[in-house]
């Protein structure tokens, strides 16, 4: 049977296709205008309005949505009409992609809509205003603690999670958002074990130095306490390096060399360290000065592999060894330069 070509579209195909009678073709061809978009002023120019009549006028929602998410990328401020119109699309996928876009070009111009959109009836509209009132208005902590004290006693499990995992990674001026309301209830979260926010919110708690928050950190690193999602459970293990949590140490160990990791590597058909976070602990081992974990990461700094030594890079940012920063400089061309660059950036601040 005979298959379409994967080829990217030219310029003048990705304009023609998105006029195509097929939704999925319309579709594909938005992705290839933003690739060229990115690319050009002109394209750009010609690209912006051509999207926005997609975003308005196209009968399929998947469409729509695509094209929602397209004025993002390619940073149509002027298209932010269209995407506060887009935000009461019948369709609510679409909803959501026009709230996300709202949040990701960041115009303030959105706040009243967004503020609005926060105590929506409908969840999916609730979810994405929260993330994208707290880009948007990141400016003024006041109100983006505002709404996430609102968004933490939503009945909605998940927008809890997602306003506590908000608050836990806001910062002003390199410090976490210390707001009382924020912290009653992740106070409240902790103890509602059965709830996914509730790992989020001892993080939160942690970081702000709350010895109720220390504590569940180390039962997740000492896997007596289930983190709700992976990603959860790899930042309470670089948590307990942060906060210089000894008592962690033994259960870093096993994570980072024991042989329960080859188990747990063996029953998830090879997803390694991931599933006992070895790389995580022993980024927090490194920070806590633990001497095997250092000299390892020191150790694939020097490695054959690329994805080892751009692994190494981030771990020795990440884990203040300052004794890398020779190293690191001396690794020119073979990783990364962003990489190298945001680890020295780390070092420097320490």
């Amino acid at each position: 049977m005979f298959s379409p070509s994967l080829l990217p579209r030219n310029l003048e195909a990705s304009f023609r296709d998105l006029a195509s009678e097929k939704p999925a073709t319309r579709a594909s061809a938005i992705r290839d205008v933003v690739r060229h978009a990115l690319r050009s002023d002109p394209a750009r120019d010609r690209a912006i309005p051509l999207l926005e009549r997609a975003l308005r006028d196209d009968g399929a929602p998947a469409v729509r949505a695509a094209a929602a998410v397209a004025l993002a990328d390619v940073g149509a401020r002027a298209a932010l009409s269209s995407l506060l119109v887009a935000v009461e699309d019948d369709d609510p996928y679409v909803r959501q992609m026009a709230l996300s876009s709202l949040g990701e070009i960041g115009d303030a111009r959105a706040t009243q809509r967004l503020e609005r959109a926060l105590r929506d009836h409908r969840p999916e509209v609730r979810y994405q205003a929260v993330i994208a009132f707290a880009r948007v208005a990141k400016d003024d902590a006041a109100s983006v603690a505002a709404a996430l004290a609102h968004a933490l006693d939503d009945d909605d499990e998940a927008i809890r999670y997602i306003a506590m995992r908000l608050a836990e990674e806001f910062q002003i001026d390199g410090e976490p958002l210390r707001d009382a309301r924020v912290l009653a209830r992740a106070e409240k979260l902790v103890a509602m074990q059965a709830d996914d926010a509730a790992v989020v919110a001892a993080l939160y708690l942690a970081r702000l130095g709350e010895e109720q928050g220390r504590q569940v950190v180390l039962d997740v690193v000492a896997e007596t306490r289930r983190a709700p999602s992976e990603e959860d459970e790899q930042a309470c293990v670089e948590m307990a390096g942060e906060l210089l949590l000894r008592d962690a140490i033994p259960h870093l160990e096993r994570r980072a060399w024991g042989t329960r990791r080859v188990v747990r590597s063996l029953l998830s058909w090879g997803a390694g360290d991931t599933r006992s976070c070895a790389w995580h602990a022993r980024i927090a081992l490194a920070r806590m000065g633990h001497e095997r974990a250092r000299a390892e990461i020191l150790g694939d700094l020097a490695s054959r592999r690329r994805a080892t030594r751009e692994a190494a890079v981030v771990a020795a940012g990440r884990a203040r060894i300052h004794e890398a920063r020779r190293a690191l400089e001396n690794l020119g061309g073979t990783v990364d330069a962003a990489l190298v660059h945001e680890a020295l950036v780390r070092l420097a601040l320490d």
